[in-house]
């Protein structure tokens, strides 16, 4: 239980910190979209880069953990999609953004620590594992999505085209590609270039909370709480439920790297949440659910602690 407020108490403290900053009136709510802006193009794609380029491809590589979690990730994602465009006849894009939600863990920040109390030195091999799947398969697929139900009009070839376009311009994608072509490449940073990356990607997580906590200042949750209820319970319930079912389906041995693996699942959403969704206007309803997912996993990790026998 100690562990878990000692993660998720900073968290919080942060939050907090950008709510009374607009609350207070010393920025703006509108300031909020120039930080949003720095951490999506700035501070995240230096956080991918250096996820990326600072580990060996074999870290990377677990192909049976890799391939369950990348299923149940999936599985998640596309109960989201149905929910939101087939139950609730919504766009993709609005898919899509829940899909993220329900599907993409906050893996560095949360995860990771309680991994590390799990299995040791091996959190951080499982931390690249989960990082190679959300930003190499979940994001861009499910940012492809978003961008098809954002400019779905005209014939398929020129969408497609366009949607390329956008994605290779797109910093987060950027990053991913040239992280894992530098690892494979076995080159070092130069110093001055290394510190820069440092500097920047541990700007990602703090600003993006920050950022999180002013977007809830004067925030009317009137109309949401369907949505939020609903990302909610996918995201720490739903996905890793998901890949418990997948590990039944597939044969693996490992069970204390299953046990984490099922435990990450079953984290809150990735902390930049709110700000992916800030291109499609869903800024709002995204912070307002990753706070309440943030404050539910104080007992739902208790939980599949207990039930798992990791606690």
């Amino acid at each position: 239980m100690l562990t878990i407020l000692g993660i998720t108490a900073p968290i919080f403290l942060l939050i907090a910190l950008g709510f009374a900053a607009v609350h207070k009136e010393m920025l703006a709510r509108s300031d909020m979209r120039g930080l949003g802006y720095f951490v999506i193009n700035f501070a995240l794609p230096a956080l991918l880069f250096k996820a990326m380029s600072q580990r060996a491809l074999a870290e990377m590589v677990n192909i049976e953990l890799m391939l369950v979690y990348t299923l149940g990730s999936l599985a998640a994602a596309a109960i989201a999609l149905a929910l939101t465009c087939v139950v609730q006849k919504r766009s993709l894009r609005s898919g899509a953004i829940v899909a993220m939600g329900m599907s993409l863990s906050n893996s560095a920040f949360m995860g990771f620590p309680v991994a590390q109390q799990l299995i040791g030195k091996e959190a951080g091999a499982m931390l690249a594992l989960y990082a190679a799947v959300e930003t190499m398969i979940m994001l861009p697929l499910l940012f492809t999505l978003a961008e098809i139900g954002e400019n779905g009009q005209g014939h398929w070839t020129t969408v497609m085209g366009g949607i390329l376009k956008r994605l290779l311009k797109n910093p987060m994608i950027i990053a991913i590609i040239g992280g894992v072509a530098f690892s494979a490449s076995g080159l070092a940073l130069p110093v001055a270039f290394a510190r820069a990356i440092d500097m920047l990607s541990s700007a990602s997580a703090p600003v993006a909370l920050f950022c999180i906590g002013g977007t809830l200042a004067g925030l009317s949750l009137k109309g949401m709480t369907g949505d939020i209820g609903m990302i909610v319970a996918g995201k720490l319930i739903l996905h890793p439920l998901a890949v418990f079912s997948i590990f039944l389906l597939l044969p693996f041995d490992n069970q204390v790297l299953r046990t984490a693996a099922i435990l990450n699942a079953g984290m809150p959403m990735l902390s930049i949440y709110p700000i992916l969704a800030q291109k499609y206007g869903k800024e709002g309803i995204c912070a307002a659910a990753l706070v309440v997912t943030t404050v539910m996993s104080f007992f739902t990790i208790s939980a599949l602690l207990w039930l798992t026998g990791a606690g």
